[in-house]
């Protein structure tokens, strides 16, 4: 909501010296969000004035058309004379007041005027427009031409109203009532203490017999329906200029009278309006719910197939009106027209006034069907004051009489479900208790009468919520405005104090390793949406019964194309690599950790918890019964450059080493050394993929899979090439480990190293080999490396060459050289009978 200093002035007087700051930081102490101070005609200059074109000439030979035109500006310019100015608009003629900033001046970004030659022709000044002057669309993108009421050389600053400040509030869902100049005027007039003139406080003629014909179907979707009627509008009329800039300094956009006035009574009272043809209207106005398939046309010139919980306003032919959303096109208010036969304007000149309130739901659940977002649609499914809709009409009534030269219609038409006030009962200490602080029942009956309540009783009090706060529904929302108005900042600060003996769990601690020993690695933590779409899944090239397609659908997802929860976590960071390398940065190494949601097909309905008891430990078993699978996970991607040259030598890019290394570190973490077999398990290159397992109960366990990327995915989803990844399932692990880690015991005594090259088949996986030789070693081998890998002719055909560095240690002596090449060839002899090794050399 944007809200001009100015037009707020109007309903609170505020010392003459409040800057617009000075209005946040008050707003801001009484708990709205006022997100900026917009200072409106900042650095703006003079001399800018009213002028009269009085000729125009059209300047040939250019690439567009340029005129040359002198301009009436009075004594502005310190002569009299009229002042030539070259301007290439075309929407305004010799004789029209258009806006003309002079020599001197410096307009809005430190544009500064002075006179210079273009088109062959010495301009002194500019006729402008209203982007020019900062005050927005005015739908002309055109040249400002003025009423011709206003005199020649008028300062056109103070005129146009171009100096202002304007706040802008991020009105939050339960304030809804902000969403007018009347809601924030009110918070105004209670953060400085000052009376408030309401604008709502107007006379209102009762209904009566002769007003428009109404029928309401539906009282619950429409509790409340008011029609006026106006006749005689001159079509020719405008809305005057302070008119149609509240209504830009508020972010909309002037479009014709009768329109006008009803966004400008909109957001000065907050209750939506709308205005219709009369002469487009074919007997009563009625509400209902639409019929499924029904059609309309709204305003913005959509034809809308309806729904059955769509509420509609209609006449005699149908829907003509999408009830509090946007109104139809086939009774839009006709703009003036110029007949050729008879050279009169026609347009326009009977109106039917619509102020209706509705359900607040039912509005929300239209629009975002619709997918169609209005002011209107904003307010009613915030709240709107149904008390307001009499006076809403009334207002909108007296400006058209006022601005339009129209005469009111006698009939007043008001259709009313009954409903009485809404009272609630709070103990007159509550608000201390839920504070914490001691304000007493003077205190707490005083903040509650500014917010506009009826206060009633001594220690138990009898609240009547006023009709603008539908927000106010429990003793524990009194005592917020209680505890705001009197200050946020005056509540103690109190830190909790945490009982001894708790802290994070093995399962957290093991979480936060995982991310430390990444980023160490030099990853970076990459936090992705949950949410995905099956397209995704199709460019992976993940198979139909893949698990990974179990996927959780959303009822109500953020976006169409992303319904579902994600089950892997590779997309989401493919999806910031893809990011970031568009944008240049070409060495990438991201990581994610978080769940993965798997649907099982055996979830159960989520049953509805009550909120006035902690629920029981069956209803909690059955809520956890109702949720799918969410394993924890870790995954990494990376590609460019996996160590970087420099002085020091040659570089190295990231290869799927890299990947099934960040997946050995990631289990080191978890206490568990990892079998590395190779595989074939999308989306990765069937020749460059490795299956991550573990030990679990003695079994080998899947929990994870490193690689290079197919070709064809790195195609299909845009990726760098020889892109890598690695995901690896952290619950798993955690059941693998063996608990807490242990500190190694470090030993005092010298290592001995022997270096072994065995050849073996070359589809003999190294991983067998190092399992043969580790167990073969004993308990004298520290670690096992392989550090080359050979083929060629030396080895064989079909054969491969591995060598390995072992390292043996004893914890309590310094080994001979015969203990060490006795554990070397018992690693061997191992390896020589499991995998049929041989050893090189």
């Amino acid at each position: 909501m944007r809200v001009p200093l100015s037009w707020l002035r109007e309903y609170v007087d505020l010392p003459a010296t409040e800057t617009g700051r000075d209005v946040q930081a008050k707003l801001i102490d009484v708990g709205l969000e006022v997100e900026t101070v917009e200072r409106l005609g900042e650095g703006l200059k003079g001399p800018l004035v009213v002028g009269q074109v009085l000729t125009i000439e059209e300047l040939e030979g250019f690439k567009k058309p340029i005129r040359f035109c002198t301009v009436d500006v009075g004594d502005a310019n310190g002569t009299g004379e009229p002042q030539e100015i070259v301007c290439g608009a075309r929407n305004f003629a010799v004789g029209d007041k258009v806006v003309v900033v002079l020599p001197g001046a410096v307009l809005p970004g430190d544009f500064k005027i002075a006179a210079r030659k273009t088109y062959g022709k010495t301009s002194h000044g500019m006729i402008c427009s209203g982007d020019e002057l900062g005050m927005g669309d005015d739908g002309t993108h055109g040249i400002i031409v003025l009423p011709p009421e206003y005199e020649v050389g008028t300062d056109a600053i103070e005129l146009l109203e171009l100096v202002d400040e304007v706040l802008d509030i991020a009105v939050t869902p339960d304030r809804g009532y902000c969403l007018s100049m009347r809601g924030v005027a009110r918070e105004t007039a209670t953060a400085y203490g000052l009376p408030l003139r309401d604008p709502a406080l107007l006379d209102v003629p009762p209904p009566n017999a002769a007003g428009y014909p109404v029928q309401v179907s539906d009282p619950i979707g429409c509790d409340r329906f008011t029609a006026r009627t106006v006749s005689g509008l001159e079509p020719e009329a405008r809305s005057p200029i302070w008119l149609t800039r509240r209504l830009q300094k508020a972010g909309m956009r002037p479009v014709s009278l009768a329109v006008d006035i009803t966004n400008y009574v909109m957001l000065e009272l907050g209750q939506p309006l709308h205005a219709y043809d009369r002469a487009t209207v074919d007997g009563p106005i009625g509400v209902r719910r639409a019929t499924a398939g029904e059609q309309l046309t709204t305003l913005d010139g959509t034809k809308r197939v309806l729904d059955a919980q769509d509420l509609v306003i209609t006449d005699n032919r149908g829907p003509i009106g999408l009830a509090g959303v946007m109104g139809g096109a086939n009774t839009e208010i006709a703009g003036a027209v110029t007949d050729p036969e008879t050279g009169q304007l026609r347009g326009t000149t009977d109106v039917v006034i619509e102020a209706a309130h509705f359900d607040a739901i039912s509005i929300a659940r239209t629009a975002r069907r619709h997918k169609l977002s209005s002011e209107a649609a904003k307010r009613f499914e915030r709240g709107v004051d149904p008390e307001a809709a009499s006076a809403a009409a009334q207002r909108t009534v007296d400006l058209l009489v006022l601005l339009g030269g129209g005469t009111a219609g006698e009939g007043v038409t008001e259709v009313v479900s009954p409903r009485g006030p809404r009272t609630l009962t709070i103990p007159a200490d509550h608000p201390d208790k839920v504070a914490g602080v001691e304000y007493g029942r003077e205190t707490v009956v005083r903040r509650l009468q500014q917010v506009g309540c009826d206060v009633y009783g001594q220690d138990e009090l009898v609240v009547t919520v006023p009709s603008w706060r539908p927000d106010l529904s429990d003793p524990n929302d009194l005592a917020e405005e209680v505890i705001r108005l009197e200050g946020y900042e005056n509540l103690p600060s109190t830190l909790p104090k945490p009982p001894a003996g708790r802290g994070l769990t093995e399962r957290q601690r093991l979480h936060r390793r995982v991310g430390r020993v990444l980023a160490g690695a030099g990853y970076v933590e990459a936090l992705n949406y949950p949410f995905t779409g099956s397209h995704v899944l199709d460019q992976l090239g993940i198979e139909p019964d893949d698990p990974r397609r179990s996927a959780v659908t959303l009822v109500n997802p953020l976006s169409d194309e992303e319904p579902d929860l994600r089950t892997t976590l590779i997309p989401g960071l493919l999806g910031a690599l893809r990011r970031n390398y568009g944008r240049g940065s070409h060495d990438l190494a991201l990581f994610e950790t978080g769940p993965v949601f798997r649907a099982t097909g055996d979830e159960k309905a989520a049953s509805r918890l009550v909120v006035d008891r902690r629920p029981t430990d069956d209803e909690i078993a059955s809520l956890d019964a109702s949720l799918p699978q969410q394993p924890r996970r870790a995954a990494v991607v990376l590609t460019g450059a996996r160590e970087q040259a420099g002085w020091w030598g040659e570089g190295r890019p990231a290869i799927w080493a890299d990947a099934i290394e960040a997946g050995r570190a990631v289990a080191r973490e978890a206490g568990v050394e990892l079998i590395v077999h190779q595989d074939q398990h999308a989306p990765f290159h069937p020749g460059r993929c490795a299956a991550l397992l573990a030990l679990v109960d003695g079994e080998e366990v899947l929990v994870g899979n490193a690689g290079e990327l197919h070709p064809r995915v790195i195609k299909a989803m845009a990726l760098p090439e020889r892109t890598c990844a690695m995901e690896i399932d952290l619950d798993r692990l955690e059941r693998a480990g063996a608990g807490a880690l242990k500190a190694p015991t470090i030993s005092s005594f010298p290592v001995a190293t022997q270096d072994v090259a065995l050849i073996v088949d070359g589809s003999v996986p190294a991983a067998d080999v190092e399992a043969a030789l580790r167990d073969g070693a004993g308990e004298l081998l520290e670690s096992l490396r392989l550090f080359d890998v050979f083929t060629g002719e030396q080895t064989g055909a079909g054969k491969k060459s591995l060598a390995y560095a072992l390292r043996f240690r004893a914890p309590d002596r310094t080994l001979t050289a015969e203990e060490a090449t006795a554990a070397r060839d018992a690693a061997v002899a191992a390896a020589v009978e499991r995998t049929g090794a041989v050893l090189r050399g």
